[in-house]
């Protein structure tokens, strides 16, 4: 792994509709170290209708989905402010557009790369949409097979976009069963590109996984607390989480760019004469004695007597004199 992995909080509708605490995220989501803040861009009379069913029945709020979308909506003067607070801070703004009307949008807000939900990989209007604003794109694969993922990869290749791939499973949360991460390595295989993990388990050890297993690129939720209202919070991560995540995923990208060479082990010159040892007798021994296994310890420090690793070069061998329980054996004690 040459890059750092790029990791990406996702606030989705965890601010359920209030522009204050959008921002109240954004803030946090700066303390935790990671690259990049994402958000969903819902405009609701430009993707949905009233026949929209609920993923999941959550809202005592809202009649229905396309009300819930109307609630989530922010103004174009909004996104442009939000979009600013996140360079204030130095987070790279990311953003999903569900409608064409909010590529538009998003264009004109100055977004620099486009990030393509599970359930829009096969919309190629959309993709026809951002393909022509020539920014790179990342895919979430959660819904699709590989037949329609080569189907949208064929597609952007021909429209000569830049893309990355995330495996990801449409499930809220994610069960271990259900990560697939063997879908990051074939996927790398098969469109010999960059590959991501877009995380919905509210689990740091699902990321720190992926990243060890080559995942170069990670999304996850991130939520106040996982009591709050909302769709996606049993998925998330707190922010406390995300702050342990991101050290320890960069810890193992330190740990994986430099590799150990167990053929130089020089740097533990003074440990090893610490902590290996010298061969020692158990009991009281007379002259003449012929050691034997039964009669051997081995004692801390190396050097002050034979290496115990050489502990068959003294069985069968005579002692020169008489010496006591617990004390050092050298070649000179030997006949």
């Amino acid at each position: 792994m040459n890059t750092k992995p790029y990791l990406i909080a996702e606030i989705a509708q965890a601010h359920d509709g209030s522009l204050g605490i959008l921002h109240s995220y954004i803030d946090a989501v700066a303390t935790t170290g990671v690259q990049a803040v994402k958000f969903q861009m819902h405009i609701a009379h430009a993707e949905s209708s009233i026949h929209e069913p609920f993923r999941v029945k959550f809202s005592k709020e809202d009649a229905t989905r396309y009300d819930y979308w109307k609630r989530m909506e922010f103004t174009l003067k909004q996104w442009v402010e939000i979009k600013k607070h996140c360079d204030e801070v130095g987070l790279d703004f990311i953003c999903s557009p569900f409608s064409n009307l909010a590529v538009d949008w998003l264009e004109e807000i100055g977004v620099k790369l486009y990030k393509i939900g599970s359930g829009e990989v096969t919309n190629f209007l959309l993709l026809e949409k951002i393909a022509q604003t020539g920014k790179p794109i990342i895919i979430s694969s959660g819904m699709s097979s590989n037949e329609e993922l080569d189907q949208t990869i064929d597609f952007l290749k021909l429209k000569n976009v830049d893309f990355s791939i995330l495996q990801c499973t449409t499930a809220y949360p994610t069960k271990p069963e259900q990560y697939g991460f063997n879908i990051i390595q074939e996927l790398k295989d098969r469109y010999k590109v960059s590959v991501g993990f877009s995380d919905h388990s509210a689990k740091i050890s699902t990321g720190i996984a992926a990243v060890a297993l080559g995942a170069e690129i990670l999304e996850f939720h991130v939520v106040f607390h996982r009591e709050l209202f909302g769709p996606d919070i049993k998925a998330s991560l707190t922010i406390e989480e995300t702050k342990q995540l991101t050290q320890a995923v960069n810890d193992i990208y330190l740990a994986q760019n430099n590799p150990i060479d167990k053929n130089k082990n020089e740097n533990f010159k003074e440990l090893k004469a610490i902590f290996e040892k010298s061969l020692a007798i158990n009991k009281n021994l007379s002259k003449g004695h012929v050691i034997t296994f039964e009669d051997l310890e081995s004692k801390k420090p190396k050097g002050f007597g034979i290496d115990a690793r050489n502990f068959n070069t003294v069985l069968g061998k005579k002692l020169k004199t008489n010496k006591s329980q617990w004390d050092f054996l050298n070649e000179e004690d030997l006949e």
